[in-house]
């Protein structure tokens, strides 16, 4: 049975698609089945593996509005274990169309709950907002990795995804856990990163993830040429790192 990992922070530009996409492909290359879930209208994560959105006949926004199979809609991506249920600039009229619907935060779990036999990570892309497609994905998810920058802001407003998560725990999903925190775009050349990560440490001790991933110019490279760091340049700090953080993963849910 697959886990169900969701990656989110409402604060944008903290690494958040740029882990889904290089975390996933790090593991389908330590042979684990994986499947991407691109819950951001932006698409990004989609985009990110070449995938043309404006040509998807189905995406992630039929299944959760009319109820269209996810098999119908996901799409197979150039490495062998690695599938993509992808996005499109519908889904953001997507929250509007979902206020109305019975068990509207259950509505995409009720979609994942059948493939978690196919795959052993599910990957959840969420949009930097905590709204309803985001709540759906935290209500899904057996777990959340919360990217985020050594700065000033994206610790600040960490409290406020802190307390979604204790709400959706308390009343919609009593298993979910927090997977790790982690630190990404990190600069170690600079003073008040460092001040930061060890801040970081020092509130949040074992649930941050001991992998780190650093600045790297070669992850917005890959990004926009759509495939990962690792079919990019395998070589690349930012491949490495990704391929560090997955065996990490494999690793802690191995115990």
């Amino acid at each position: 049975m697959g886990k169900i990992i969701a990656l989110a922070n409402q604060k944008g530009g903290v690494g958040k698609t740029t882990t889904t996409i290089n975390l996933a492909a790090s593991l389908a290359a330590l042979e684990k089945k994986v499947l991407i879930v691109d819950a951001d209208p932006q698409a990004n994560s989609s985009s990110g593996f070449g995938i043309d959105v404006k040509t998807l006949r189905h995406s992630i926004y039929e299944s959760l509005i009319n109820g269209i199979e996810p098999e119908t809609a996901i799409v197979k991506s150039e490495m062998e274990n690695l599938d993509i249920f992808p996005s499109h600039i519908d889904l953001v009229g997507a929250e509007i169309e979902m206020l109305n619907m019975n068990k509207r935060e259950h509505i995409l779990r009720n979609l994942l709950l059948p493939l978690k036999k196919r795959y052993d990570y599910i990957l959840i892309d969420c949009s930097p907002s905590l709204g309803l497609i985001t709540i759906n994905a935290l209500t899904a998810s057996d777990s959340v990795i919360i990217p985020f920058q050594c700065e000033y802001f994206a610790l600040e407003g960490i409290s406020k995804l802190l307390n979604t998560i204790k709400i959706i725990k308390s009343k919609l999903n009593p298993s979910l856990e927090i997977e790790g925190f982690l630190i990404t775009m990190y600069d170690a050349r600079l003073r008040v990163a460092n001040q930061y990560y060890e801040e970081i440490k020092r509130l949040f001790q074992d649930l941050v993830f001991t992998t780190v991933i650093q600045r790297n110019i070669k992850l917005v490279e890959a990004a926009g040429s759509g495939k990962p760091a690792l079919l990019y340049e395998a070589d690349s700090k930012g491949a490495f790192n990704h391929m560090q953080l997955a065996k990490e993963l494999i690793e802690k849910d191995s115990k």
